[in-house]
């Protein structure tokens, strides 16, 4: 985002903080704020309206609330209202921007009861599961297709062995995509959970599973490097051959040995 969006999300946030702190339902926060989300996404003409830096942000914000005041709780219609008075830079932010507060409306119920580390993990599995499976990928990701069946695949897949949320979210983001490959609305989804649970995620691509002690030593070097707690997330690739490729946000460390062979290649045939 940039800096008008960056201002206005981080408004937004502050909002959002309180009515967490109030003790608002946060699964139906969530809902009512996918259910607005969609309807904005399905409106451009709305979208424009709500986004609109040339419009006066009470008129912004009055237009919210007059439109989903009454269709969503009292505390969401709020939201919503914030959301639309900020001054964003571009439409887009304003709908990423409400999608992610639906996110983090279901991560914070998962984490006020103790849950979020599993919700985490089951996502980042969950993903995995999708990309090693080409049939299951093509399906759930397959466009103009009933969102209603890949809901329910995705329940039956997940059925006891997922929380609420990852069920949910898992559901969002194969009916949801709005024109985002699914790996990269996962990734997103598992960005705002370390988010939330102020640490980072580093994905970890090995030929093997790494041992605890190497897994604790990997560790230790990236809290040191980044001076934040840092998660592991393992993904076991045998094209790799060897070495480990590690992954922090948008920064790459990659040894393994199929990169050092592919450079050895570019510097011998000069392509």
């Amino acid at each position: 985002m940039r800096g008008s969006s960056r201002a206005a999300a981080a408004a937004v946030e502050e909002v959002f903080a309180g009515l967490l702190a109030g003790g608002v339902d946060r699964a139906g926060l969530g809902e009512d704020l996918f259910a607005a989300s969609a309807v904005i996404d399905a409106n451009p003409s709305l979208r424009r309206a709500l986004a609109d830096p040339s419009r006066e942000s009470a008129d912004k914000k009055a237009l919210a609330e007059r439109l989903f005041g009454g269709k969503v709780s009292a505390e969401a219609a709020s939201l919503l209202g914030a959301v639309a008075g900020g001054r964003w830079a571009q439409e887009g932010d304003l709908a990423d921007t409400i999608e992610s507060l639906a996110v983090q409306s279901f991560l914070a119920k998962a984490e006020g009861e103790g849950r979020i580390d599993a919700v985490e993990d089951e996502l980042f599995r969950f993903e995995r599961i999708v990309a090693g499976d080409s049939e299951l990928r093509d399906t759930l990701s397959m466009r103009n297709t009933d969102a209603k069946g890949k809901s329910n695949l995705v329940a039956i897949l997940l059925a006891g062995k997922a929380q609420p949320e990852t069920v949910r979210l898992a559901q969002q983001a194969v009916t949801t995509p709005r024109g985002r490959r699914l790996d990269r609305i996962m990734e997103h989804f598992l960005a705002l959970a370390a988010t939330r649970r102020e640490e980072l995620t580093a994905l970890v691509t090995v030929v093997a599973p790494l041992t605890e002690q190497q897994q604790a030593r990997l560790r230790t070097a990236l809290e040191r490097i980044y001076g934040k707690t840092v998660k592991l997330q393992s993904i076991i690739d045998a094209g790799v051959v060897g070495g480990i490729r590690v992954q922090v946000g948008d920064e790459v460390v990659d040894g393994t040995v199929i990169r050092r062979l592919d450079e050895a290649r570019r510097h011998i045939t000069g392509k």
